[in-house]
């Protein structure tokens, strides 16, 4: 399955970086409270579930919840709100995640390859990770023509690049990206 925001590409994640940063830059998290964790676990398992009934949900008028999610969306607690489409029958059924090692993981250094990176639309996830790597990126293919044209885009040229390494999925155990909420 793949995830796909509304726009290009390119927007969504400046809007998805524009959501980090506000985030970043706010002096602290909004306290909160269990209507709030209540209403980020709908939200995260269905965010097209009508706000009336979230409200039934959580014992709060509509216009609370409302005002609840705006907050929520302003702090930068919810980053953005997607569909998970299935890739397989939309023709990438190939999920691939590759462990990138570098050089040198200077910024200045690894400035082309996350920008490269943050540019493909194929990439779904990128990491910057402790261990052996230095990246992991979880990626869709068509097929692994498509994933060899891909991988030298993101990698051919780059004399920062030591080496990838590639694992194929055989299947999928479980997708989501919901967060453990107590309530």
């Amino acid at each position: 399955m793949a995830t796909i925001r509304n726009g290009s590409a390119r927007a969504s994640a400046a809007a998805r970086q524009d959501a980090l940063n506000t985030a970043a830059k706010a002096s602290a998290s909004p306290v909160l409270d269990s209507f709030d964790l209540a209403i980020l676990d709908i939200l995260q398992r269905d965010n097209t579930t009508a706000q009336r009934e979230i409200a039934q949900a959580v014992n709060l008028s509509a216009p609370a919840v409302q005002r609840r999610i705006k907050r929520l969306r302003e702090s930068g607690m919810i980053l953005s709100e997607t569909a998970v489409l299935n890739a397989s029958l939309l023709g990438r059924p190939l999920t691939i995640m590759v462990e990138v090692h570098v050089h040198d993981e200077q910024p200045s250094r690894t400035a082309g390859l996350r920008r490269r990176i943050q540019a493909e639309p194929a990439v779904q996830q990128c990491y910057s990770i402790t261990g052996e790597a230095d990246y992991l990126l979880v990626l869709t293919a068509a097929t692994m023509a498509d994933y060899e044209a891909i991988s030298s885009r993101l990698f051919d040229g780059d004399e920062n690049v030591r080496r990838f390494r590639t694992s194929v999925a055989l299947g999928c155990l479980k997708l989501g990206l919901q967060i453990p909420l107590k309530a």
